[in-house]
């Protein structure tokens, strides 16, 4: 069974929480996260099989009307994206560090999906606009050359929409750095 993930991004909270829970109700799908965002916006992502994913990402389109922002289904999605959209993920060690940031939600997962699958990555975090003004990052580690393949891998995402903000590889992050970012 082929994993799919799924978000609708309202422009209205109340829409968004009623919508998340028509999503639920329609597909057997299990939500990753239901949460506000800034600025003022709601997300709602679930995860499930590709069928149940699309309906019930269609489910949350119909039910948004007027307030839907975005929405994305990544069929086959990478498996280290779940873990890093809770930040439950603890690399043994940080060789190279890639920062990707972008200014849409539907972007970031988009982007990290392609990074994750571009090279030998582990990811860190994927943090979803959530005291981030809207935007969103990406924090993932691996040797050099497979973070710069993942960045690139992600600048072509999310350039085809105009929504990259910037990406950052740093070869050999300090140790004082480290601590921050996990």
């Amino acid at each position: 069974m082929a994993i799919a993930i799924g978000m609708v991004e309202f422009s209205s909270i109340a829409r968004g929480i009623y919508s998340a829970d028509q999503m639920v109700k329609v597909s057997e799908v299990e939500i990753v996260t239901a949460q506000t965002i800034c600025p003022g916006k709601y997300i709602a992502l679930v995860h499930g099989d590709v069928a149940a994913v699309q309906d019930s990402v269609h489910t949350g389109e119909q039910y948004a009307g007027e307030y839907l922002v975005d929405s994305i289904v990544i069929p086959n999605v990478h498996s280290g994206v779940f873990p890093a959209l809770t930040a439950s993920t603890m690399p043994e060690k940080i060789t190279a560090l890639g920062i990707f940031e972008t200014f849409s939600v539907a972007t970031m997962l988009t982007s990290a999906d392609q990074i994750l699958k571009a090279a030998d990555l582990e990811a860190i975090e994927i943090r979803l606009g959530t005291g981030l003004g809207g935007k969103s990052f990406f924090t993932f580690t691996g040797d050099v050359g497979a973070v710069k393949a993942g960045v690139e891998a992600g600048r072509a995402e999310a350039m085809a929409k105009g929504l990259m903000v910037d990406a950052e590889v740093i070869p050999h992050p300090s140790d004082l750095l480290i601590p921050a970012i996990l």
